[in-house]
């Protein structure tokens, strides 16, 4: 299992400089000048041939794509991130400290929501296959798969806030520590319309897992043997279907974040979808790089814990 582990983790290492080099490339390759990121493109008429050298000097612009590169990996390395352009500045680190907790918070909500919904939702369907609930869900399944989910948010703002009154509109977002009141109605769409596609997909392969153990001859067993439904489902069945549930809600955490930036901006919330959105359109790589690598970091880690809890769902991997 150590060896096993340390193997993930050194491939994780190789993800995440690929992940780095092809960031970096990529906002290396936009169009314009990079010392306008750092000075109002309005006055850099005036800059005579030396002072425009001294900034690019002073800046790092100076130097070659590779040297600025390993110039970044080593204040990653030693804990910095760099300096945001668009917000005179501003360290990466404060920036992406005060936003991604409110992203973690609505994303580790969403998935929570998702996978017990998704579960529950899958599992009905197998125990009732051909039922009208089998049916019904497995429609809303395949909708929820469909519908995208800025839509759905503007559907659910629009009846919920503006029709019915029920929730506050998205002017916004209040810690949990400061108002739990205010805080539940704010975030109760946003994480809904997080969950939705997660519910739909995990509906679709726990209804497709649990059909499959359930016609192997352990189970047929364990009915004959006249064990209570419950102690099969759970014991039994659930345990042993879980495996690719698993996989299928390690690869929507990588969903999660990216739909963020999606749904930060219909809600108006302030965390890292917006963050790196407002970075994007303001050329700012620094934040731009800095957001892409905690992403990759928190997906690469999922994916490791999402291995290693196959040898607790099925005793019999082996991790060589």
């Amino acid at each position: 299992m150590a060896t096993y582990i340390v193997r993930r983790l050194l491939l994780g290492i190789v993800v995440l400089l690929l992940v780095t080099a092809i960031i970096f490339i990529f906002m290396r390759l936009l169009p314009g000048d990079p010392l306008y990121l750092f000075i109002d493109p309005t006055t850099s008429g005036d800059l005579t041939p030396e002072a425009r050298q001294q900034l690019m000097k002073e800046y790092g612009l100076d130097d070659s794509l590779p040297v600025q590169y390993f110039n970044w990996i080593k204040g990653i390395l030693h804990g910095d991130l760099g300096k945001s352009t668009s917000t005179n500045g501003e360290s990466v680190n404060v920036l992406i400290a005060n936003r991604i907790p409110t992203t973690f918070y609505l994303g580790i909500m969403a998935l929570i929501l998702g996978s017990i919904l998704g579960i529950t939702f899958g599992t009905l369907c197998a125990l009732r296959r051909g039922k009208w609930i089998d049916t019904l869900l497995t429609v809303l399944a395949n909708i929820g798969i469909t519908v995208p989910s800025f839509f759905i948010g503007v559907i659910l703002i629009y009846i919920f806030t503006y029709k019915l009154g029920w929730l506050r509109p998205p002017t916004g977002y209040v810690s949990p520590f400061t108002n739990l009141g205010v805080n539940i109605q704010q975030v109760i769409m946003p994480i809904i319309v997080l969950s939705i596609f997660l519910i739909a997909s995990l509906t679709r392969q726990t209804r497709s897992s649990m059909l499959e153990v359930i016609q192997q001859d352990y189970i047929r067993t364990a009915w004959a043997k006249g064990l209570p439904e419950r102690l099969i489902i759970v014991r039994h069945t659930l345990k042993n279907g879980l495996i690719p549930v698993v996989t299928t809600m390690g690869m929507h955490v990588s969903m999660i974040f990216g739909g963020a930036v999606i749904i930060e901006t219909v809600f108006n919330i302030p965390g890292m979808g917006r963050l790196m959105r407002d970075a994007v359109f303001s050329y700012d790589y620094q934040t731009v790089q800095g957001g892409v690598l905690i992403i990759a970091t928190i997906i690469v880690l999922t994916n490791i814990l999402v291995d290693i809890s196959y040898g607790w769902f099925d005793p019999k991997i082996r991790y060589a």
